[in-house]
């Protein structure tokens, strides 16, 4: 149904919006669009339909004018009988059930049937015309006391605007108040999208370097450099008129049409005074003149505009064509009205800026109730490296432009319009900002913009999504410091979401094919998709500083995170208008650059101890779904995560958290939440892709159309436009309509029936484009070819292609160790293991392969990261055959010594002791094989040093005492690893005989080396493998003193530079190749040593 006003009356519309699918609503007057009361239905349908529609109209305040229009399949018939207060007698045949339902409405509602009221001929009431059947089934209702405004209403002959369905047309005259709207003040802004021309950047940056007095360099101070670009800015490229942009209709004016059209005006203006037959004629051919001058201006400005869109040059200007003619075909472009926590509908502009700023203020300031935490994590205090130039160039290539400006109104356009100067001056800015941890306050300042989620009721603030327009500068500082936490942090493999190398393809793939494996074995599978209620804005400030340090983020970056959301404070921005400033202390910033990761780390840690590995638990974001084999279990870590997330501030929604069952049986019961039963679904649509309890993807298909025709909609204003080339149709076609008909798709095995599902509207959709029907009788080759586009069939098949090789190319789960078994039993009960000395390069054919362990023992109750008791040992490891031959000799030892009937009680407790103090004696447990011994550690806090090479231990100290090794045996010579041993409780009582160690022979080390211009390369061979052998080697060799050689670096094949060493001459350096760089500085000598 249509509602036509004069553009007089067009400002007189608040919104006009669906209100439960049944009502529009408008301020001078209601509007009701109802759905169509189908043929067929059963009585308790209609009845719940009629009931439905009386709530709309008791909502509606009794002194507004109603219009109802709707097809409500009924006869309300000739007779008026009893109802002449309701209803005339110009009906059509006799009145049935439906028509009496209508009739008992009106009464109710004290309402009269327009189309009754007024005589016409047959063929002017005659609604509905469907082979031999003419009746009257739409209808327009009105108040009883507005009938009097309404001059007419009949069925207009020929025009049909439904199938079998005759448009009915009412006129309607009421005197409506012009609504007189406040000028909302409109900020002014500059015209920074001008700097795409390469003329303009060129004077911006010119300007700019006379107003810093001719130099490039911008000053240190930040208030200084904005206010200077700004002020530069506007006097380059002007500033924005600060009121609405208008729509014109004579945009292609031209300065011979503006002449043109003021000569006719002044013959117009001369006729008026002096009506001559002389001035008559005057005016007359001056209009002539003027219509055919407009008709060839407005031709060659269409026909320019259409030759430009038809260049890659014009491709942007023709998606901004398409975007502009969507948003000319909606009615009202914002909502101007809003309901309160009650539900009443705000029509004035101050009270709608009230429940804008009470709503987010309420969202961003109020935490979810939470336990406090009590333990402590330990900050991680070391150096930070200063920003560099390379982190902020990357930083600024991975900013798009084109993007809204923030309160401080500079642009990420103006710093690549700089370009160097710009890199120079940021670097300073953030290093200062790094080192302070202090940010300018014009940063901390965010503009909020509600975006409509485009579900639920328009007219609620919590349907709408609030983005944060934040300072372009500052984002450029949080992806300098992002990608510095992503190299320090590991989120898990269970998050999906904002993570490099993943998608929501990745997840949507992984959930399908877990489905798929179930449904071939015929079990069932359980799915919980929790929703957690609000995420992003109710994150607690403390949680998410207490999980950075958990993840091992160093304490600088905490302060400096903590530093960007201090003070921060903002404003909403709505149709009426802005808002009051207010504060924001709660939750992470939407529209953040680093938000998203931040918000990675806190679902990673808070999930830490109820998350199962992929895909049984996996996360995109705030998005989770949890599976398992049985309903027990499902429910049962729902419960969990519910635990965890709820105890830490994060809450799970109720209403939105949704089950779902695969291959279900009968009775398989539901899950609950707290005894509140989870809804039960059998489908569910998982990050955009619609997954079914049964497998099938048949709903998926019909989503896909479904979504292909709302993005044909949205270009169909160039589409559908016959000027346009079928070349850049097509071209728009594929570029935004067909990837929203893919999505996902190579992800499922399509039928040939679903494939043809999705070609023929794909077929549809072209046909429209170029104006072409079946009757012409034109090949769908022919289309395609025309349009440049390829068939559908091939397109899904090639991105199944795609992705499997994408999946083939993955990289493989790592292999599984017998140590990561341990250590994931060791958290279950709140120990860990640590093998401090291991070294398996060298060890292959070694009989025995030595492992320190240190064993570390936390308190059950409260999880500190502190141990309450630390010991370790050392034990052996045998491949298969070693094992078994090992075990052998060891039955035969003890065979023998049975024998033999050796009483020696020392050797009768041959088992492993346990020595778990200084107080405590050695417990004995019966085992075959050698003693292996514990000593307890007094030093609980320092970190366990991890594949320490043999070299090393005798460097190797713990709580200042060093550990002393017992070397039995020296393995075969070039070995690295020898069996190693601390020492034993009975050797602090007494201390076993030294053992004579056999004489290593003396290991040389050769060297290549040549100079950065020679060809040939030196041997330089060091008498002994330490630094002083190479710095005598060289002062041999380049008559370089040995006494003024200060420094001798290492640069490896990364770049990296390190000072040499006896450890790296001695096992890094043997046999390569340098090239020799020798620098003197005062009287000393540098002497660096690159590999190649």
């Amino acid at each position: 149904m249509v509602c036509c006003v004069t553009a007089d009356y067009k400002e007189s519309f608040n919104t006009i919006g669906n209100i439960e699918e049944i009502a529009y609503n408008a301020v001078s007057f209601t509007w009701d669009v109802n759905e169509e009361a189908k043929v067929g239905c059963e009585l308790q349908e209609k009845e719940r339909f009629w009931s439905e529609l009386d709530e709309v109209m008791e909502s509606i305040p009794t002194g507004e004018r109603v219009v109802i229009g709707a097809d409500f399949n009924g006869h309300v018939g000739e007779e008026n009988i009893g109802d002449e207060e309701v209803m005339g007698k110009f009906g059509v045949k006799e009145r049935n059930l439906e028509g009496q339902m209508v009739v008992d409405f009106a009464k109710r509602m004290d309402m009269g049937v327009v189309n009754t009221y007024f005589q016409k001929r047959e063929e002017h009431r005659v609604t509905y015309k469907s082979g031999g059947r003419r009746t009257q089934v739409d209808y327009i209702l009105c108040r009883r006391g507005n009938l009097k405004e309404i001059s007419d209403c009949k069925v207009v002959v020929g025009e049909s605007v439904a199938r079998q369905h005759r448009m009915v047309v009412c006129r309607m005259t009421l005197m409506v108040c012009k609504k007189k709207r406040s000028k909302i003040e409109i900020e002014k802004k500059t015209k920074w999208w001008k700097l795409k021309k390469e003329e303009c950047c060129e004077e911006c940056r010119q300007k700019l370097r006379q107003a810093l007095g001719g130099q490039v360099v911008l000053p240190d101070d930040w208030e200084i450099t904005a206010e200077v670009i700004r002020e530069t800015g506007r006097k380059v490229l002007g500033v924005s008129s600060g009121r609405r942009k208008e729509d014109k209709e004579t945009w292609w004016w031209n300065e011979e049409v503006q002449d043109s059209i003021q000569r006719k005006r002044l013959a117009k203006k001369k006729w008026d005074m002096d009506r001559t037959e002389e001035n008559k004629q005057e005016y007359k051919e001056l209009q002539r003149r003027v219509k055919r001058e407009v008709s060839k201006a407005k031709q060659k400005a269409y026909d320019e505009l259409y030759t430009r869109l038809d260049t890659r040059e014009g491709e942007k200007d023709l998606y901004r064509l398409a975007r502009q003619r969507d948003r000319d075909g909606k009615d009202v472009q914002q909502v101007r009205v809003i309901e309160d926590r009650d539900g009443r509908v705000l029509t004035s502009e101050e009270s709608v800026q009230r429940r804008w700023k009470e709503y987010f203020e309420e969202l961003m300031n109020e935490e979810n109730e939470r336990e406090k935490r009590v333990e402590e994590v330990n900050s991680v205090e070391q150096k930070v490296d200063k920003i560099r130039k390379d982190e902020v160039r990357k930083a600024l290539k991975r900013m798009k432009s084109g993007k809204a400006v923030g309160p401080d109104d500079i642009p990420v356009e103006v710093w690549k319009c700089l370009g160097e100067a710009a890199v120079e001056f940021l670097t300073s800015l953030f290093n200062r900002v790094l080192e302070s941890e202090r940010m300018p306050e014009e940063w901390r300042r965010s503009v909020l913009v509600p975006i409509f989620k485009n579900k639920g009721d328009v007219q609620s603030c919590s349907n709408y999504r609030g983005i944060k327009l934040m300072s372009h500068t500052m984002k450029l500082w949080e992806r300098v410091v992002e990608a510095r936490l992503r190299k320090v942090v590991e989120i898990c493999e269970q998050q999906y979401g904002f993570m490099p190398r993943k998608s929501t393809t990745d997840a949507i793939f992984a959930l399908r094919i877990l489905m798929e494996k179930y449904r071939d074995g015929q079990r069932e599978l359980h799915c919980v998709f929790v929703d957690l209620d609000k995420a992003y804005d109710r994150v607690p400030r403390e949680e998410l500083w207490y999980c950075m340090r958990k993840s091992g983020v160093a304490e600088k970056y905490v302060r400096v995170v903590q530093d960007m959301y201090e003070r921060s404070r903002t404003v909403v921005v709505c149709a009426v208008g802005q808002t009051e400033e207010f504060k924001v202390e709660v939750g992470l910033h939407q529209g953040s650059a680093l938000s998203p990761f931040l918000f990675a780390i806190v679902m990673d840690q808070l999930s830490e101890e109820v998350r199962q590995e992929s895909p049984w638990t996996m996360m995109f974001a705030d998005d989770i779904v949890i599976c398992s084999e049985s309903r027990e279990q499902v429910e049962e870590n729902l419960e969990r995560w519910r635990f965890a997330m709820e105890r830490r501030g994060m809450k799970v929604s109720r209403s939105k958290t949704e089950y779902m069952c695969v291959n279900e049986r009968e009775g398989s019961g539901t899950v609950r939440l707290q005894g509140e039963e989870v809804k039960k679904v059998q489908e569910f649509k998982y990050l955009g892709s619609t997954v079914q309890s049964n497998g099938e993807c048949g709903k998926e298909i019909k989503k896909r159309v479904q979504a292909g025709w709302n993005g044909w909609r949205k270009v169909s204003g160039v589409l559908c436009d016959w000027k346009i080339s079928a070349r850049i149709k097509g071209k728009v076609y594929r570029t935004v309509v067909r990837p929203a008909m893919l999505y996902g798709l190579e992800t499922v095995s399509l039928r040939k029936r679903q494939e043809s599902e999705l070609e023929v509207a794909e077929l549809k959709m072209l046909r429209f484009s170029l104006g072409v029907t079946r009757l012409d009788r034109i090949r769908n080759e022919y289309i395609r070819g025309t349009a440049h586009v390829g068939r559908l069939g091939d397109k899904v098949r090639e991105a199944r292609l795609r992705w499997f090789g994408h999946v083939q190319r993955r990289d493989r789960r790592p292999k599984r160790r017998y140590m990561d078994g341990i250590n994931e039993d060791m958290k279950l009960i709140f120990i860990t293991v640590n093998c401090l000395s291991t070294d398996f390069s060298s060890q292959k054919g070694v009989k025995g392969l030595p492992l320190m362990i240190q064993i570390d023992t936390y308190s059950y109750n409260n999880r500190s990261n502190k141990p309450l008791h630390r010991a370790y040992c050392q034990i052996k490891v045998f491949c298969d055959k070693g094992a078994e031959r090992k075990i052998r000799d060891e039955e035969r030892k003890q065979n023998r010594k049975k024998s033999k009937g050796e009483n020696n009680p020392k050797e009768e407790n041959n088992g492993l002791a346990l020595v778990l103090g200084k107080d405590t004696g050695a417990v004995t447990l019966p085992k075959k094989g050698d003693a292996t011994l514990f000593k307890t550690m007094t030093d609980l806090d320092s970190q366990p040093v991890l594949f320490i090479p043999d070299v090393h231990f005798g460097n190797l100290q713990r709580a200042a005492q060093v550990f002393a090794f017992n070397t039995e045996e020296i393995e075969r010579e070039g070995s690295v690893l020898v069996k190693r041993m601390f020492r034993t409780a009975e050797d602090d009582c007494c201390p076993s005989p030294h053992k004579q160690l056999r004489e290593e022979p003396q290991k040389r080390v050769l060297l290549y080396v040549r100079k950065e211009y020679d060809e040939v390369f030196d041997a330089l061979m060091l008498r002994s493998p330490t630094l002083q052998g190479l710095m005598d080697a060289i002062s041999e060799k380049y008559s370089v003193p040995v006494e003024r050689i200060a420094k001798i670096y290492k640069k490896s094949k990364k770049g990296i530079l390190v000072n040499m060493d006896d450890n790296i001459i001695e096992h890094y350096s043997n046999e390569d190749t340098f090239i020799l760089s020798i620098e003197s500085y005062g009287d000393a000598f540098k002497i660096t040593l690159t590999e190649i």
